[in-house]
């Protein structure tokens, strides 16, 4: 049997261990929480009509500086990044690779926002344009493209979490924590 301090130090200490079921629980409600003000923002445009400058999400409607505010959209990505590394270690097998992958697709969407936060600091802007505007941003308009990033991290996040719970018999040997369901539980 392993020392318990060897394996807890040896995979990122309690986060990935005994607090990694509850440290997923509390990134993911952060995350539903993010997902819905984009999916209350796309419904405001697409289902009710409004000019995209007033569709700000339902939190933006009561703090519009939400929406415009670069910092706080960074700050997000950043949280983002930051929680999928940190979380990774606890991961095994399959669902570690698809926790890296919304890892890798994650850091890809930080760049996109660092472009934007480094344009609004600095009043100049991408290609003259008259606000900060990311690379994939000049393809896509922004709404849409941070629901996309939004929903190409989201689902291979949800994939290593569901693997996560269910592993196989030899993840499930591998695995430090405690989030794996019972062996025939149901969802």
């Amino acid at each position: 049997m392993v020392d318990t301090q060897v394996h807890t130090h040896s995979v990122g200490g309690p986060l990935n261990t005994t607090r990694h079921r509850a440290a997923l629980y509390v990134f993911t409600a952060i995350v539903l929480g993010h997902w819905a003000e984009h999916i209350a923002q796309a419904i405001q445009i697409y289902a009710l009509g409004w000019p995209v400058p007033k569709a700000k999400g339902v939190l933006g409607l009561w703090f519009p500086w939400l929406v415009t505010s670069e910092v706080m959209h960074y700050g997000y990505a950043l949280v983002m990044l930051v929680f999928l590394f940190a979380l990774r270690k606890g991961f095994v097998g399959r669902s570690k690779k698809w926790w890296t992958l919304a890892l890798g697709l994650q850091f890809w969407h930080h760049i996109e926002h660092l472009l934007l936060i480094i344009q609004a600091s600095t009043g100049t802007n991408l290609l003259g344009r008259p606000a900060p505007t990311s690379i994939i941003q000049l393809l896509v308009p922004r709404v849409e493209l941070h629901l996309f990033y939004n929903t190409v991290v989201f689902i291979p996040m949800v994939v290593a979490m569901v693997l996560h719970m269910r592993p196989s018999r030899e993840e499930r040997a591998q695995m430090q924590c405690s989030c794996a369901l019972p062996v025939g539980a149901a969802a």
